[in-house]
């Protein structure tokens, strides 16, 4: 059974190898004590480029700013209908701001 456990780390370890180095390291690996798989650094995903956005985008983005603001404005003075979630608030006035521009 550790022989099994052996193999299949050092399987795991060429699979996660580059291929240049799985030749070299395949004849000079010697079975090591199986030990707990280490955990992968997270990924830090790469910020997107908001430069080259649609005009579209653009356009939706704004509109959600200013029903962002117009929500914690309305809340605060306690004007929200009782029930109302932003999800159903932003829906409601992004229809209100596009027909507005559309004017």
């Amino acid at each position: 059974m550790t022989k099994t456990i052996v193999s299949a780390a050092l399987a795991a370890a060429l699979i996660a190898m580059p291929l240049s180095l799985q030749g070299a390291a395949a004849q000079t690996a010697t079975p090591a004590p199986a030990a707990a798989p280490a955990a992968a650094p997270a990924a830090v995903p790469a910020k997107k480029d908001t430069s080259k956005t649609s005009p579209g985008v653009a356009a939706m983005r704004e509109r959600q700013k200013k029903c962002g603001a117009e929500w914690k404005e309305a809340k605060a003075a306690g004007k929200i209908e009782k029930g109302m979630k932003w999800p159903k608030y932003w829906s409601d006035c992004n229809k209100r701001l596009k027909a507005a521009s559309k004017s």
